[in-house]
């Protein structure tokens, strides 16, 4: 039988490519230079290639390098998932599980479903990790995460999709703005009012430029925000206007402002919250039972505890998944 590479030996691996220096992947996989050096060559000769440019000062990875790294990458996220299939069928979400999280959703959505989630399973580790779409895309695809949580439509091909329920969008404006006193806000009725949007990169942007449709707005390209926090303090203060999920304004985005907050009326004017993971995952129906526990914050039909708060909550704190 012809030799195979080891776990730990892909784990070293996986932490020189990630750091591009031997001493410091070697202090993160808590070993010596020599050893983890010694576990690379191994690794390079069971892969009959080399994988690793030692050319130069910067440790860089050959163009096999790089191609073994994603593969490297799925089996060691498949093998973590591996652990959990001897998990009891009594004891679903549990152990520990990557999830990542879109700006526009993460600090409204997620200090209200967490203690909930908790509280149902507590021997669940949720690390977070917060990000824009293609991130937590490629983090998922290289094995870095486990699941993510994002808006469509969006190109995501190739994996498992699980809805949690749609997001609406609604007209905000300064309360003393002429479309604050209607009962519902159409795309005709804007004219050329200046629209404030999210900067280049967020998702959320392309849905609501999708939602005004071509020309209706005045899209201020002078003005870009970072965070809906942001863009709300933009419109509070008589920059422009704009629309925002349903998610947001629950999560308490709005709070301490004086805008106005008016149905938008257009069936374009939604986004899709949901779960997405890698095919084939071992926990897939854990996944399914996270989608499930989260949609009960999602959607007209929303439990009581994801009702507005009386102040906006605090920020969640978002570690960088490992």
């Amino acid at each position: 039988m012809s030799a195979l590479p080891t776990i730990r030996q892909m784990q070293y691996f996986v932490a020189l490519a990630e750091h591009r220096s031997f001493s410091r992947a070697a202090e993160i996989c808590h070993v010596t230079q020599s050893t983890l050096s010694a576990a690379i060559r191994a690794f390079e000769e069971v892969m009959e290639a080399d994988l690793v440019d030692r050319s130069s000062r910067v440790v860089a990875l050959t163009a096999a390098g790089e191609a073994v790294l994603q593969r490297v990458r799925g089996i060691l996220a498949d093998t973590e998932a591996l652990v959990g299939l001897a998990r009891p069928a009594g004891a679903p979400l549990s152990g520990k599980m990557r999830l990542g999280v879109i700006p526009s959703i993460a600090p409204f959505l997620l200090p209200r479903a967490l203690p909930s989630l908790r509280e149902a399973y507590p021997a669940l580790k949720l690390h977070l990790r917060e990000d824009l779409t293609r991130g937590l895309i490629e983090d998922l695809r290289e094995g870095r995460l486990d699941v993510i949580l994002i808006a469509f439509p969006y190109a995501a091909d190739n994996l498992e999709i699980e809805p949690l329920g749609e997001d609406r969008f609604f007209f905000v404006s300064a309360r003393e703005h002429p479309l604050a006193r209607r009962g519902a806000v159409r795309p005709a009725d804007l004219g050329d009012e200046p629209l404030l949007l999210l900067e280049d990169g967020h998702c959320l942007r392309q849905h609501v430029l999708s939602a005004v449709g071509d020309g209706v707005l005045r899209e201020q390209q002078d003005i870009r925000a970072s965070s809906l926090t942001t863009l709300v303090q933009m419109v509070d203060n008589g920059l422009g206007v704009t629309l925002l999920p349903k998610v947001a304004i629950e999560g308490g985005v709005t709070a301490g402002t004086d805008l106005s907050i008016v149905p938008y009326d257009d069936p374009r004017a939604a986004r899709t919250l949901a779960l997405a993971w890698r095919r084939r995952s071992s926990r897939s129906e854990e996944f399914r039972a996270l989608a499930r526990h989260l949609s009960g914050f999602v959607g007209p039909h929303a439990s009581s505890a994801a009702q507005p708060p009386a102040r906006r909550p605090a920020a969640v704190t978002v570690a960088r998944a490992s």
